[in-house]
């Protein structure tokens, strides 16, 4: 499969949710049973320092949904940042990138 670019904004301070439909090469929905997903938000991708998005499956469609608080987003310095969406089958141990992209993060003035 292979991982498409999605770009994203995030609101300084405010809260963020995203949801992406992850499909198969024929456009059908790709098969999330047993699987879970876990992201993050980096400056670098060699960088130590990370956020954490939440995430959310939903199996029978192919949607994962990201969601951050604006506790967490209010703590992010602005600019721009790399993410990705990892999905790791609970049976089988393998995991698989399915998203990534820049995250840019906007300042908050309120």
């Amino acid at each position: 499969m292979a991982v498409p670019a999605v770009n994203i904004t995030i609101e300084q301070g405010a809260d963020f949710a995203s949801t992406f439909t992850i499909t198969n090469s024929d456009e059908t929905a790709y098969n999330l049973l047993n699987t879970s997903a876990s992201a993050k938000l980096k400056k670098f991708p060699e960088s130590e320092t990370f956020y954490s998005f939440s995430t959310s499956i939903t199996v029978s469609t192919g949607k994962i949904t990201l969601t951050m608080g604006n506790d967490i987003t209010s703590t992010i310095p602005s600019g721009r940042y790399y993410y990705d969406i990892l999905l790791t089958n609970n049976v089988s141990g393998l995991k698989t990138r399915v998203i990534e992209g820049m995250a840019f993060v906007s300042a908050s003035i309120s």
